[in-house]
């Protein structure tokens, strides 16, 4: 596995699920917990905050992933971690990634929604400029916030609509997806393209509800389906891909281990797929690491590593003539 370590890590990839706060470093969490010490329940202390990264349950991921959201309080904050999240990335041979941003909880604790939008777009540009990775936005609305939530993360998208966003998400708990309707249709009418969770924690009906009431191009996680055969025929025939997450699934005890987690199911019936790295310093992982765990449950070579490279790109919302540059990247590459 040490050559395959080693050819994962040069590898060029594309990350399609990683979400904004949830990849804010240790480096980073400390340096905002100091600078607001006295007023959260986050350590400064690297160590400690490796402890306080023990996830109970998904639940539990949820309480802490929501007081690193309250560290972000300023546009500077917000350009720091935007930016090093693209370094972070770029450091792993990611030409391209689809990151998710929740800016309804940073807005309603009292940042414009234009100053929030502006940082994000600086460190984008400036990351495009200087490291070389291509960052696109996927607004998204936080389940357990209610249907308010839907209304003002719709809103910002489309009163914002900064150059970078191209589509519209639903995370946290599962509650029930036909709620979130009316803001979908008329997300998808303005041009975004449908990637919410589904099937992370529950079963495969939050998977339909997704696709036939939010009219789902992608799902987030989706390892549910695994449960649930016509689904997965259903995926297979419409080409609705899964962004699988194998260490986040163990980590939020949605799986018991990697051993037992469905992605090699999924595979065998066909169901598209693409590795993702979800919130990877929370979960003590890279999206490096997630290929090397992909590679050992389906057992894969250098060229089956290569193919699921691929399989992110083919799947991402890119511009086909930038899919067919980087696929043709991948493939030099993996020619040596």
């Amino acid at each position: 596995m040490s050559d395959l370590t080693g050819f994962i890590a040069g590898l060029p990839k594309a990350e399609l699920h990683v979400h904004h706060v949830g990849s804010a470093s240790p480096r980073i969490v400390a340096e905002l917990a100091a600078r607001h010490e006295g007023s959260t329940p986050v350590p400064a202390d690297p160590e400690a905050l490796a402890k306080y990264f023990e996830f109970r349950d998904f639940a539990h991921f949820i309480e802490v992933y929501l007081s690193v959201v309250d560290l972000i309080r300023e546009p500077e904050d917000v350009r720091l971690l935007t930016y090093e999240i693209a370094r972070e990335l770029a450091r792993q041979q990611v030409r391209y990634a689809e990151v998710t941003l929740t800016p309804y909880s940073t807005v309603r604790r009292g940042m414009p929604a234009e100053a929030y939008c502006e940082a994000i777009e600086d460190a984008r540009l400036r990351a495009e400029k200087e490291l070389g990775i291509v960052l696109r936005w996927c607004f998204d609305i936080p389940g357990e916030a209610g249907p308010s939530a839907g209304e003002d993360t719709l809103r910002i998208a489309l009163d914002q609509r900064p150059d970078g966003l191209i589509s519209f998400g639903l995370g946290g708990p599962e509650v029930p997806r036909p709620q979130w309707k009316p803001y979908f249709d008329e997300a998808r009418a303005a041009g975004l393209r449908s990637v919410p969770h589904a099937g992370e924690t529950t079963g495969p009906e939050t998977m339909w509800d997704a696709i036939r009431e939010l009219g789902a191009e992608r799902i987030g996680h989706g390892i549910a389906a695994a449960q649930d055969p016509a689904l997965m025929a259903y995926l297979v025939e419409h080409g609705i891909a899964l962004e699988v997450c194998p260490t986040s699934n163990v980590r939020t005890r949605a799986v018991a281990s990697l051993d037992q987690h469905p992605l090699p199911a999924l595979v065998a019936a066909g169901v598209p797929i693409s590795i993702n790295s979800d919130d990877p310093p929370m979960f003590g992982t890279t999206l490096n690491d997630e290929y090397g765990v992909a590679a050992r449950l389906l057992d894969l070579d250098e060229t089956g590593v290569a193919d699921l490279a691929k399989a992110a790109v083919t799947q991402s919302f890119m511009p086909e003539n930038d899919k067919a540059a980087l696929i043709s990247e991948i493939s030099a590459y993996a020619a040596g």
